[in-house]
């Protein structure tokens, strides 16, 4: 299996996964970027996947339709979104067959109220999740439509996946979001040596994904809300924020939409 980050607009990823013939797609917001790889590589169309209604992730899947086996689907989404009609809306617990590969679906509300990321095991390699705009490299993304509560338990949820997981973010926010991590936890040793190979890895004009949950783990301060030195940062930050993991969560959150 192939595995591709297209780039879209500015700063987005269009994921694409393929076999050398057939291929899917994820949050395709722009289509032009998806036409070009299926037609370099001679792919076939064969499924689009969707994880939340945001127009940089939804825009290109119309224009897309044309290439998948039906002329119209299958394209996959959130049932609780507005995705663009026909497609097959699922919900956390379900599952989707994506290349020989069964992807499980997981409810990761708090981006959006009906966010959900698609996690599977190709076999021989490591897992794969497609997490859309909940779990950034070092960052996650805002609250637009969900509480601090559950944004914390949905990442609590990828968080537990397989260390090895390949975390398949939709945006190259690496670099920002990790200089606000230095400032939450400037001790952190192993966000210094990953500050330093993203640095390197943009510098050669190459994606600073796919990241794995284990590194999120060690550097992404938004997974690390029960670590003493992130505790005390977001506690200096507002003394009257509150002390368990979705509190010091609600902090940095707020902390990171205004920092510079």
């Amino acid at each position: 299996m192939k595995l591709i980050a297209l780039p879209a607009f500015t700063d987005n990823y269009v994921w694409m996964l393929h076999d050398g013939v057939h291929a899917i797609v994820v949050d395709p917001g722009e289509a032009t970027p998806v036409l070009r790889a299926l037609d370099e590589r001679g792919l076939q169309l064969r499924a689009i996947v969707v994880t939340h209604h945001h127009a940089d992730h939804v825009g290109g899947v119309d224009a897309l339709r044309h290439r998948l086996p039906d002329g119209s689907g299958p394209v996959y989404g959130p049932g609780a979104e507005r995705i663009p009609q026909p497609f097959v809306a699922l919900k956390g617990g379900e599952a989707v067959q994506l290349l020989g590969t069964r992807f499980e679906v997981i409810d990761v509300p708090g981006h959006t109220a009906g966010h959900i990321a698609y996690f599977g095991r190709p076999a021989g390699e490591a897992p794969i999740l497609f997490c859309g705009d909940t779990l950034f490299s070092g960052g996650c993304g805002r609250l637009f439509e969900g509480s601090p509560a559950q944004m914390h338990d949905s990442l609590s949820r990828l968080a537990a996946l397989p260390g090895e997981t390949r975390v398949c973010c939709a945006h190259e926010y690496t670099l920002s979001n990790l200089k606000f991590a230095r400032a939450v936890e400037p001790g952190n040793a192993a966000l210094d040596d990953y500050v330093a190979e993203c640095e390197a890895l943009r510098a050669r004009g190459m994606p600073t994904l796919p990241s794995s949950v284990a590194r999120e783990r060690a550097v992404n301060p938004f997974l690390r809300v029960d670590e003493p030195q992130v505790r005390a940062s977001a506690h200096a930050h507002d003394a009257a924020g509150r002390d368990d993991p979705a509190g010091v969560f609600a902090t940095l959150r707020q902390w990171k939409n205004e920092f510079r």
